[in-house]
This record gives C-alpha cells, structure tokens and sequence, in this order.
C-alpha cells in the first residue's frame, strides 16, 4: 500500500469522528489539507509534527489530555497507521538526506597474515543513535527495505574508493534484494568493480525463493561477483543447498569458534567444516575472533581467513583504514594482551560480536 493511500486511510478516521471533544484536531487537520492540496501525506506529517510540538511531547502533557478530553481516543488500527506513516516519514527523510556512511572492517588472510578484504557495516547518522539494525528493520517493516538497502550499497561502493584497490569488498544484502532488478544496474553505475564485490547474504533464501535466486545471481558470478553466507542456518536442507550454492565464502561465527582453543568439541567441528570447505571449493572466514588462542588455533586448523575486534573494529576515518597495509604480528598481539592482563584488563576488554 503507497504511504498517499495510508494517508488518506487515516485522515478519513480522523476526519470521520463526530466526538465534539475533538472539534479542534480535525480543524488543524481540515487546515493542513487546505495548505497542502494534493498532498495528504504531507498534510499528515505537518499536522503531526504540530500536534507533537503543541503539547511538548511530554507523558504528563499527553495524560491531562487523555482526562480532560482534550485528546480523542486513536482506534488501535488507526494508530497502527500513523505508526507505519511516521516510519515512512523517518526512513524516507533519510534515503533524501543521505544521512549514512559506511565503517569498514577489516579481514586477514591468517597464513599471509595481511589484510585481504574488509566488510562493509553501514552507520547511521540519527538524532536517537538508533543502531543499524532497527533502521534496516524498520524500513523493512514499512516496505522501504531495498530502498534503504540500495542505498547504503552505494554508499559503501563509495566509500572503497579510498581503499586499496586489492581489497575485495564484503556488502551486506538480504536475499529478497538480490532478485530486484535494481541489484544489476547498480554495478553499472559504481566504480566499485564487480570482481571485488562480495554480496554477503544477511538471511537465508527461502526454499521457495531458491530457483529465482540461482537464476538472478549466477549472471553476476558469471561477471566476477562473489557471495558469502554464514554458519547460522543448520541442517540437512541448508546443507544440501550450500553444496549446490557453492558460496565463495562461509562465515563462522562464535557459536563455532567461540573457545576453539579450550574446547575440543569446538577444536573438531572447526576441523570438519575446514574439510567441508575444501570438498566443495569454499573460503572460510572466522567472525568473532576475540583472543590470541583462538586466532592461533584457527591458523593451524587451516581456516583461510579472519576477522573480528582483535584484529581491527569497524571504522569510518579512511586514515584507520589506511594502517591496515601492514603485516598482522602475532608476537605483538601475544606481547599487548599479556600486558593488559598483568595489569588486570584481560583479553575480555575486546567485547563480543565481529
């Protein structure tokens, strides 16, 4: 449903309402439409910015009102309405503004022990600090989901610009968004070469999706372009399709190299996948990677690649990502945290996620 329709949905329950209480709202209402003929959605968003600034957005304000009637009760499927139109205001007014930009993080090659790729995390510049996920969710929830999701792809390509150019480049995209035939154009447009790209999957593609996806995606290999999935999805069915999906890249992330170093159940499901990956031409990637053991572990188990806060956390200042040219020194990682811990900080100060 377009945000003009679910705009004329709730301007006609506002309208409708014959409570003399709120005489007042519907005429601000009735003044917002006059003012902006043709555009209801606009006249929805000003009466609400108004109303929002009337009464100073304050509980207390707002349960006065409720008591002395000043406020006419919202049906619960109309404020369901509003809800979604505020979203499409808040998510539209960003995609406009370009209020995003791009960190990169990086990832070691762990045998050459130098940077060979970063991922690309989108950052949002936002009043609230809302994190990267509630925007994308969100958006989603209203239907803006590509959109949001296009956009911050293109803010990323972008931003490569200032990287090394044999960098490939690791996006974050969900399945539905590689069946959009916005997804082709895009490498048309970006300077951002189409053989540095990794589009990494954010979801799994649904069993029904699968065909469609094969068919919209191999045209793009067939170009250069690379995928990634991760670890997160189990069993016989996401298995099989992996084996036929043959991804460039499988993620691990600390559900299986979380303690890999201490724990010999995870030191041999680590072994397995690496011997999975070589049967089906796969490169691993450890998410996460948190200590030293682990890192050292992870190496001698034959896993390709790494990333995670203890070999660098994600940054937008292009001068940080600059100093990942140089080789990883494990002596150095080994020297640093044996400090902190003798000083009572421990390997734990590094937090948990990538």
């Amino acid at each position: 449903m377009s945000v003009r329709i679910q705009a004329w949905g709730i301007i006609a329950a506002v309208l409708a309402d014959t409570d003399p209480s709120g005489a007042a709202v519907r005429q601000r209402l009735s003044n917002s439409l006059d003012e902006n003929p043709g555009v209801p959605e606009r006249a929805l968003l000003e009466y609400l910015l108004d109303t929002r600034r009337s009464d100073a957005n304050t509980a207390e304000t707002l349960e006065s009102a409720r008591e002395m009637r000043l406020t006419p009760e919202v049906p619960p499927k109309v404020a369901e309405q509003i809800d979604a139109i505020r979203s499409m205001s808040r998510i539209s007014a960003l995609l406009e503004s370009q209020m995003l930009m791009t960190a990169f993080q990086p990832i070691y090659g762990l045998e050459e022990k130098s940077v060979v790729g970063v991922e690309a995390l989108s950052r949002f510049v936002s009043d609230d600090g809302a994190a990267a996920e509630l925007w994308f969710a969100e958006a989603a929830a209203v239907g803006l989901g590509a959109n949001l999701e296009f956009a911050a792809l293109g803010s990323a390509a972008a931003a490569a610009k200032s990287l090394p150019g044999n960098l490939f480049v690791s996006l974050n995209i969900s399945p539905a968004s590689c069946l959009d035939p916005r997804l082709p154009e895009l490498f048309d447009h970006i300077d951002l070469p189409i053989n540095r790209v990794v589009l990494e999957m954010t979801e799994t593609v649904k069993d029904e999706e699968y065909p469609q996806f094969i068919s919209a995606i191999n045209p793009l290999r067939d170009r250069g372009l690379r995928i990634a999935v991760d670890d997160t999805h189990s069993g016989a069915g996401a298995l099989s399709r992996m084996v036929h999906l043959r991804p460039d890249f499988l993620k691990l992330g600390r559900n299986v190299i979380g303690d890999v170093d201490k724990d010999g159940i995870q030191r041999a499901l680590a072994a397995c996948l690496v011997d999975f990956a070589e049967q089906i031409g796969t490169t691993l990637v450890a998410e996460g990677v948190e200590t030293v053991g682990e890192l050292k572990v992870l190496t001698e188990l034959g896993i390709s690649a790494g990333q995670g806060y203890l070999l660098g956390r994600p940054s937008v200042r292009p001068k940080d990502w600059a100093s990942w040219n140089g080789r990883l020194d494990l002596d150095g990682l080994n020297r640093h945290f044996a400090g902190r811990e003798q000083a009572g900080g421990g390997a734990g100060a590094l937090g948990t996620g990538s």
